[in-house]
This record gives C-alpha cells, structure tokens and sequence, in this order.
C-alpha cells in the first residue's frame, strides 16, 4: 500500500474533507486497486451494473450476458452486421467504423429518473444494460470482413455515484463479462472519434438523423468529432438503422423462447383481468391488474402504456387516459402487452364488461373473429402484411355489407374504401424486441421464418357514426394476436389467451 508522507499528512489535517477525499482517490485508491486485482476475484465475481450469473442465478445460466441469450450469441450478432457491411460494399476495401449509442437516463423531475430502458440495436449488439455507453466496431487491417475489434466505452466505476445509483461494470467488467475486445473510460470518447476521423478510405456507419431513445450529448459528440469532420473530406457516412433492423426482424432460437414466455405472460395476465371485470369498474384498475399479473409472473414492465377503453372510447385507436368508469352493457377493448428480459408482447382482446355478449355486440365481434382467424390461415412464407392487409379490408367490406352498416350496391372498389373507414388501420406489424419492431423493414417484404407479426383486425363504430344501425353505434372490437412464421404452419404465441365468445364468457363466469 502507498503511505502518505509524513509533510503531505499534516498539510491534509488543515484542508476540508472533500479535499482529503480527493487526495486518496488520486494518490491512494489507484494504488490499493492495482495490490488488489492480484488477489482479488475476476470482474464478472462481483455485483456488476446489470444481472450476472454470479448475482443473479435464478435469472441467467453461466456464459449469457442478458436471460437466454450468450455471449455467443452476442458475437455472432455483431459479425453478422460487418459481414452485412461488407456485402453492402461488395467487398471493397474500406476502413469501416460502425458506432451505436446507448440510450441516456432521462428525468422526470430533478433527481426523479425514469425507468431505464437500453437503445433496442445497441442492447441487441452487446447486451450490456447500463447508460452512457457506446458501442464501436471497425474492421481490422488486413484482415476481411466479417472480421473487427468491438470496443465499448464506459462509464468508469465511481464509489461515489454507486453510493446512490448502483453498482457499475467499469472497464473490466464490460471486457470480461460482455466479452468486447476493447474498453475504455466514456470520458476518451471524443478523441477516439477525432481519430477515427482522421482515417483514409473512411466509411462510417451512423444513424445520425435518428435521435429517439440514444443519448443526447453522445450524439452531439459525434457529430462534431466524426461526422461533420467525414463530411468535410468526402468520406462516405451510412445509415446503419436499415441494416439493422433486417437482421434484427429474423428472430433467432433463443429470441423465440423469450418471445414465447413474453406472450404467455401477457396471454394469462389477460384471462385474470377478464375475471377481474365488473360493471362499474375504472379503466384504471383493469390497467393496474393488468401490470400487477404481468410482473408477478416475471416481467419487467408492460411494453408500453395500454388501451383500455371502455364503450365508444374504443373508436378512439390510442386512447390512453384510462380514466373512465366502465358502465353494465359496455365492452372494453384492452390493448397490452408486456416487456421480457427485453422482448415485447401486444395482445388486443375486447369483451363485455359485465360478461356476456349482447346479440349486436355477438355479431360485430363474430365479424372480426372471422376475419382475424382467416388472416392469421395467411401468415405463410412468402405471403407479405400488405397482401394480408388487402384480404382484411376485402373480408371486412363484405362482413359490413351483411351486417348492414353499408350499402350491398356498393362497387368493389367502394367497398374496399369503405372498410379502411371502419379500419383505418393496417393489419399488424413485426414484433421483437420494441412493439413496433424493425420499422424499416418493409410490409411489402415477404414474410419468412424467424419472423413474428401481429395480426389485428378491426371494426370501429363510434356513437356519432349515425350512418350504422343504432344497435352498433359506440362498439369498438379489436383482436390482436402474436404470430411466428415457420417452415410450416403459422404459430400463434398468443393463442392461451381467450377470445372465442365463449371462453370469454366462460372465464367471466356467466356461461
């Protein structure tokens, strides 16, 4: 251990306690630190800035880095992408740096964080779940593509701001544990990007007009350091998002298994609220019900803030004051999902508040039962979420003719125009890791397996709408399901949760 000399001891006893704290950070800790990663254990055998194998034995087995998913895996990701990279560039030789940021805590109020939630593509890339970080991969001198360092920086442990935050991985933890070639303190950020700048044959991989969910001031600083800089010499900068998302939408075997836990959660969360229901009740307590069943079955949180509305508030698509009381003879439509070990479910599922269908809500539900079911038939290789999405509105304009809430004289055309009236919406979306996963992946695209969608058709009739039959007037029904595409048939992750009328009513105990 390093002693203090005897002139600086006495020159300590006359200054404030910061500066004595100070003085042993400086000329001390580093020195007890250094005797101390002798002898003491590696960096994954201590309490880490995230759950460990070592903290957390319930949650994650030995060699993954977040629930269900390896270092391994972590790896054959981040070389997925540079081998993408390099087809991109059809294998010209260019120095490649490719930079994903973490997401920043935000505040709600002074001191009063939000819940943290990590950026999706970098959590996907390193599976390291602490802010202020950033991921940086670039390929090697002469070696080819799908070849490269990866190299995080960090934030450095700090006794100080664990007192209050929680622990930290530090550099040693983010080399040993997330298993990067390379870390360094967040601090070098901006001279590591001014050098990266500084390269020949530059092409730099950024989402640089993307500034959802990453941090602020990180962006900031690449901007200054690497891409303004790049610009000004002609270097070639990329979108990296594009990329991204279409090796992201492809999910692996270990992301299904997670998958499949987050929609059974959801699913069983959803039949306990259905019991829980009662006329007279407030949306907000079917909302609290909800999030309380999710978590008690080990999710982290709901995957974003639900719909439950109640009667005509179900014609508004993304109401979510869930504020209202629920009335006898009303439906509620709740949308929800739930987020875990971070993957997502979304499940609609809409019924009687008091337990049994009316003869008008029997028949609008029916109509949309069917459509659903005969789009979830359609969920193939090869077929696209556009096609479904015309079958939908085909299928529903004939459904609204035989109900009678449009004229059966009406062209095909007509027909078409009137169903996107009382469906303004499109039939689904990929799911995975966000709610709306991979938005740049195109409903056009084919579908293929890997791949899990929602399908969710609906019929909206607000009370105003005095075209309708007054019967249906103020009834909102959407159904909502998680599908996963396969080599055979389509899978319904979602398909524990009731929805036939009679299920319904048979778990609310009027049947």
């Amino acid at each position: 251990m390093k002693l203090i000399p005897i002139q600086d001891g006495y020159r300590l006893l006359r200054k404030p306690l910061m500066t004595i704290r100070r003085y042993f950070s400086k000329h001390v800790d580093g020195a007890v630190g250094s005797l101390q990663t002798k002898t003491s254990p590696s960096a994954v055998e201590r309490c880490l800035g995230q759950p460990s194998p070592y903290t957390h034995t319930h949650l994650l087995k030995p060699g993954e880095i977040t629930p269900g998913i390896s270092q391994d895996e972590y790896r054959d990701r981040r070389n997925q992408l540079m081998a993408a990279i390099n087809r991109s560039v059809s294998g010209r030789s260019s120095n490649h740096v490719v930079v994903v940021l973490s997401s920043g805590t935000m505040y709600m109020a002074d001191d009063v964080p939000y819940p943290f939630r990590q950026n999706s593509n970098f959590l996907y890339l390193c599976g390291f779940q602490e802010p202020d970080s950033v991921l940086v991969l670039e390929n090697i001198h002469g070696r080819d593509l799908p070849e490269h360092k990866s190299t995080l920086f960090v934030r450095n442990r700090d006794p100080d701001r664990e007192l209050w935050d929680g622990p930290r991985s530090g550099i040693d933890g983010a080399l040993e544990y997330i298993g990067v070639d390379e870390a360094y303190p967040v601090g070098a950020l901006s001279e590591a990007l001014h050098k990266y700048s500084l390269r020949d044959n530059l092409v730099v991989w950024y989402d640089f007009f993307r500034t959802t969910g990453v941090h602020d001031a990180f962006h900031q600083d690449v901007l200054s350091h690497l891409i303004i800089p790049c610009r000004s010499k002609g270097s070639m900068i990329n979108i990296i998002e594009q990329t991204m998302h279409s090796i992201r939408v492809m999910k692996s075997a270990a992301e299904c298994r997670l998958m499949r836990k987050s929609v059974s959660i959801a699913s069983q969360a959803f039949a306990e609220v259905m019991k829980f229901s009662r006329p007279g009740i407030n949306e907000s307590t079917l909302y609290a019900k909800m999030d309380f069943e999710c978590r008690i079955r080990d999710a982290e949180f709901l995957a974003y803030p639900p719909v439950v509305a109640g009667g005509d508030r179900a014609n508004t698509l993304h109401y979510i004051a869930n504020n209202q009381l629920i009335h006898d003879g009303e439906m509620v439509l709740m949308d929800a999902g739930c987020e875990y070990h971070g993957y997502a479910s979304d499940i609609t599922r809409t019924w009687p508040v008091n337990g049994k269908f009316s003869d008008a809500q029997a028949e609008l539900y029916g109509a949309v039962l069917d459509v659903q079911e005969a789009c979830i038939d359609r969920c193939n290789i090869g077929v696209t979420l556009d096609q479904i999405y015309s079958f939908m509105l085909t299928e529903l304009g004939k459904r609204l003719q035989h109900l009678g809430i449009v004229s059966p004289k009406l062209s095909s055309i007509e027909l078409y125009k009137a169903a996107t009236r009382y469906c303004p919406h499109h039939i689904g979306h990929y799911l995975g890791m966000d709610v709306h996963d991979t938005p740049r992946v195109s409903r056009s695209d084919q579908l293929q397996p890997g791949m899990i969608v929602t399908i969710e058709p609906g019929l909206y009739i607000p009370v105003t709408d005095l075209s309708a039959p007054a019967k249906y007037r103020g009834i909102g029904i959407r159904i909502e399901d998680n599908i996963l595409i396969t080599d055979e048939e389509p899978q319904n992750l979602s398909q524990e949760c009731p929805k036939k009328m009679g299920e319904i009513e048979a778990i609310m105990g009027t049947l």
